[in-house]
């Protein structure tokens, strides 16, 4: 009877598992350029805030559209892929926007020092936050 029992609560699990991963996998994506900021903020205040306590910013700014305005410090092309660099006060930080392919045909509009309003969802803090699916506001 036991057994019986240890069987079936796998199968449930892992059924449940199945169904969780499929609706994951499934998730519709989000289209950066059609939705609105959650937060807008600097570049600067930005970086502060995942420098100081980077518990309290993945809380606040992970995995949500986040409008960040700054001045380009770096344009690049890797991959077919633009990538802008926001300039900060932090010597060892920045903000890295990896574009959408719409805003990387824009790119040569840019220039460095030109200041911006980049649109993009937080992944995170690695010496720089990065933003993905970025698209360039203004």
């Amino acid at each position: 009877m036991n057994r019986k029992k240890v069987v079936i609560t796998v199968l449930i699990l892992g059924m449940l598992g199945a169904f969780l991963a499929y609706t994951m996998y499934n998730k519709p994506h989000v289209d950066v350029a059609e939705t609105t900021a959650d937060i807008s903020i600097t570049a600067n205040t930005l970086l502060n805030e995942f420098s100081t306590d980077e518990t309290t910013a993945n809380v606040k700014y992970l995995d949500k559209i986040v409008a960040v305005k700054g001045d380009i410090s770096a344009i690049k092309i890797e991959k077919a892929k633009g990538i802008i660099t926001l300039k900060t006060n932090d010597d060892f930080g920045s903000i890295l926007c990896h574009l959408s392919e719409a805003s990387t045909q824009k790119i040569s509009d840019l220039k460095e020092g030109q200041t911006i309003t980049v649109k993009g969802i937080c992944t995170g803090f690695l010496m720089d936050v990065v933003l993905v699916k970025s698209e360039i506001i203004n």
